[in-house]
C-alpha cells in the first residue's frame, strides 16, 4: 500500500461514495466549503492495485490565527475511512497521517469515525494511541430512517400523528418546491427567524450559499421550500453521498405553523433522497441519552434537542449512537492547555 497526499478530487469522491462508511463530510465539496471559512484541507489516501483503499480528509484550523506557523488543530470529520479491524491498513494509514499533522503544527488529531459505539472499537482506538476527546463535534446520537421500502411502507412505519400531519399539510394547501441558488436568501431569512425563536446560532448567509453552490452543482444537495399562497413558511437543505442522505439545515417562520410545513418538507426530502438511490435518511442529531430515557421523558423534557427529538421521532427509524470523538496527542503541554480552555468554555466561563 502506497500513501499519496491530496489525490484528485474526483478520484477521492469516487472512493468516498463507494466506501461502507461514506459520509458527505468526507467529500471534497465539504473540504472546499470549509477552506472558504478559515480551514486548510488535506487528504491522505492509501493506494492498492491502482485504487484508493483507505483515506482521510483532514481539516486544519489555526488556534492562534494571528500567529504565522502557530499551533493548529487537525480534525477528521466522520473518518478516517478505513476498516479498523484491518490492522495492517489502519497502521499504514495512520503512519501517513501523523507526519502530515505534525508538519502542520497540530496540537492533536481529532477523529470522529462514522461507526457505532462499541467496547471493541473503543479498545481498538486506544490501542492506536487515541484517547476520548473532551467533546464531540458532530451529533453523537441520531435517527436513521430506512427509505428502501415503497413510499407507502415508509409512511406506515412513521408514527400515526406524523403521517397525519404530512397529509394535513397537503390538505391545508402547503406546497413544497425545489429551491434554486436564488432561494438561498429566503432560506437564510427563515434561519434567522428560527435562530431568534429557538436561541441557537446559525451560519452566515455566505456559508449557506457556498454550501448550496458546491453541493447542488454535483447533485449532492437539495434545497426545499414549503409555501402557502406564495408565502415561504419553512425551508430545508438535505445532502447525499453514496447510499445515504442527511438533513443538515432546517428553518421555519413564525407564521402558519399549524399547516405543518416542516412535516411536508421532511417527507419531500426523503422522497428526493430515494430518487438519488439513497437507502438511509439521517435526521442528524437527537439528545445523547439512552433510548429508554428518550422514550420515557420526551413528552416532559424541554430545552436543548428535546423538542427536536419529539419532532424527529415521529418519522420512525432507528436511534443509533456513534463512537464519538477521539484525540491523538502530538504536543502534550499545549494539548493540556487546550483541554482546559475547552472545559472552561463548556462550563460557561
Amino acid at each position: 500500500m502506497q500513501p499519496i497526499y491530496d489525490p484528485p478530487a474526483e478520484e477521492w469522491d469516487r472512493f468516498v461514495a463507494s466506501h461502507p462508511q461514506a459520509h458527505v463530510l468526507q467529500m471534497s465539496s465539504w473540504g472546499e466549503l470549509k477552506r472558504g471559512f478559515g480551514w486548510q484541507v488535506r487528504r491522505v489516501a492509501l493506494m492498492e492495485d491502482g485504487h484508493i483503499c483507505a483515506g482521510a480528509q483532514i481539516l486544519l484550523h489555526p488556534l492562534l490565527p494571528w500567529l504565522e506557523h502557530g499551533p493548529s488543530l487537525a480534525y477528521v470529520p466522520k473518518g478516517p475511512l478505513v476498516d479498523w479491524e484491518d490492522l495492517l491498513t489502519t497502521a499504514a494509514l495512520l503512519s501517513a497521517i501523523h507526519p502530515l499533522a505534525r508538519e502542520e503544527g497540530s496540537v492533536c488529531l481529532t477523529i470522529e469515525p462514522e461507526l457505532l459505539d462499541s467496547p471493541p472499537l473503543d479498545s481498538r482506538l486506544k490501542e492506536c494511541g487515541f484517547r476520548p476527546s473532551a467533546r464531540t463535534i458532530q451529533p453523537r446520537r441520531t435517527i436513521h430512517v430506512d427509505i428502501r421500502p415503497s413510499e407507502e411502507d415508509i409512511l406506515m412505519a412513521m408514527k400515526s400523528k406524523t403521517r397525519y400531519n404530512i397529509r394535513l399539510a397537503g390538505r391545508r394547501r402547503v406546497e413544497v418546491k425545489a429551491g434554486s441558488a436564488e432561494d438561498v436568501s429566503t432560506f437564510y431569512h427563515l434561519s434567522q427567524i428560527t435562530s431568534q425563536r429557538n436561541e441557537f446560532g446559525i451560519h452566515s448567509y455566505d456559508y449557506y450559499q457556498r454550501a448550496y453552490d458546491l453541493f447542488s452543482s454535483r447533485g449532492q444537495a437539495h434545497l426545499l421550500l414549503a409555501e402557502y399562497q406564495g408565502q415561504p413558511l419553512a425551508g430545508l437543505m438535505a445532502f447525499a453521498a453514496g447510499p445515504r442522505a442527511w438533513y443538515f439545515y432546517g428553518a421555519s417562520s413564525n407564521e402558519e405553523r399549524d399547516r405543518m410545513p416542516n412535516h411536508a418538507l421532511q417527507w419531500a426530502a426523503m422522497r428526493w433522497a430515494k430518487t438519488q438511490g439513497c437507502e438511509t435518511y439521517d435526521l442528524w442529531g437527537v439528545p445523547d441519552d439512552e433510548e429508554e430515557v428518550l422514550e420515557a421523558e420526551f413528552l416532559e423534557r424541554s430545552g436543548g434537542l428535546w423538542g427536536v427529538y419529539r419532532f424527529k421521532r415521529g418519522f420512525g427509524g432507528q436511534v443509533v449512537r456513534y463512537i464519538g470523538a477521539y484525540d491523538y496527542v502530538y504536543r502534550p503541554l499545549l494539548y493540556r492547555l487546550y483541554r482546559q480552555a475547552l472545559q472552561w468554555r463548556l462550563s460557561g466561563w
